[in-house]
């Protein structure tokens, strides 16, 4: 099989070769046609929490980064029968279950992580969905409870990002009311969706959000740096709940004695996906791609991920 991996994490994404994984009893073989590119995937690389994690618990030899996958069941494992070879499928790997990443042209995985796409689903925009989209729906439902309100507000900070303009699309399938903070070069993609606009480059952001709010639920895409916790609280109703998609240290002492403040980690089982795929079939669901690159280009995905001006997602394609 073909990966991109690193010798080092100052070291580019380079192409090798590296023997298959079996495929075990349990397990599917997929053979990869996208990959969606998510700021986790470079942030591994560079350690922190979840790159520790990975170095201890995950399967040893080449560190392969990604997580997000669209492609074909080529070989199934003994006792496998929700899945059968030609099955289309949109997953996400899990290094805590000793798997590679999704940055190879196969990836061996659990029937659970998958879910089945209908043939009028694209492989590139399933691969958009697993890390950012199962992110959004879960801020939404097992934070904000969104989809058990009526007419709830929720602010979205990084419309624009892939969290959040899965965010802005769900929410208002939700029967949400959504304010979306983005650039002006983005505005017009972030109200087409269903958001009530604020321009963080003409303004006080916060001040105009507060305006329109106070929210069941803000949604936090870019970081506690540029949006601090402490001014995002206020604008809350008395049961509102602020989700962190990005996590500092600064936020450590919020998450752990604010009861309105959360972390979720987008991570794709079927259970999450099944919804997002039926949506995205139905056409209630976009995909906005920036761009797409050739697996052998992941370095340079990843420098345009960093530079944190993407819009929507990037996908390779081994």
């Amino acid at each position: 099989m073909i990966v991109a991996t690193s010798n080092s994490s100052s070291a580019p994404l380079r192409l090798v070769e590296v023997p298959s994984l079996p495929c075990g009893a349990g397990d599917v073989r997929v053979r990869v046609r996208a990959i969606g590119v998510n700021p986790v995937d470079w942030k591994m690389r560079e350690g922190g929490p979840l790159g520790t994690a990975q170095r201890i618990i995950g399967p040893r030899g080449p560190l392969v980064v990604g997580i997000d996958f669209a492609g074909e069941v080529v070989e199934v494992g003994a006792g496998v029968t929700e899945l059968a070879v030609g099955a289309r499928v949109v997953g996400g790997t899990d290094f805590s279950r000793g798997q590679r990443g999704s940055y190879a042209d196969e990836v061996v995985v659990r029937p659970d992580q998958c879910a089945r796409l209908p043939e009028g689903v694209s492989f590139d925009d399933a691969a958009c969905l697993p890390v950012a989209g199962v992110t959004a729906w879960r801020a939404l439902t097992d934070v904000g409870g969104i989809n058990t309100r009526r007419d709830a507000r929720v602010l979205v900070l990084g419309a624009s990002g892939g969290v959040g303009l899965f965010a802005v699309q769900l929410a208002r399938a939700m029967g949400g009311a959504v304010v979306g903070v983005c650039s002006g070069r983005n505005a017009a993609l972030v109200a087409r969706l269903g958001a009530a606009v604020i321009d963080y480059t003409a303004g006080d952001a916060l001040a105009e959000a507060r305006a329109a709010g106070p929210y069941e639920l803000i949604i936090n895409a870019v970081s506690s740096e540029t949006y601090p916790a402490k001014d995002c609280r206020p604008m809350l109703t008395p049961t509102g709940m602020l989700d962190l998609v990005v996590v500092s240290p600064v936020d450590y002492p919020s998450l752990v004695f604010n009861r309105q403040t959360r972390t979720i980690l987008g991570r794709p089982t079927r259970q999450h996906l099944e919804p997002l795929v039926a949506a995205l079939a139905k056409g209630g669901l976009e995909t906005p791609i920036e761009t797409r690159l050739p697996l052998a280009e992941a370095e340079a995905a990843h420098g345009r991920s960093r530079a944190g001006k993407v819009v929507g997602k990037l996908i390779l394609h081994p």
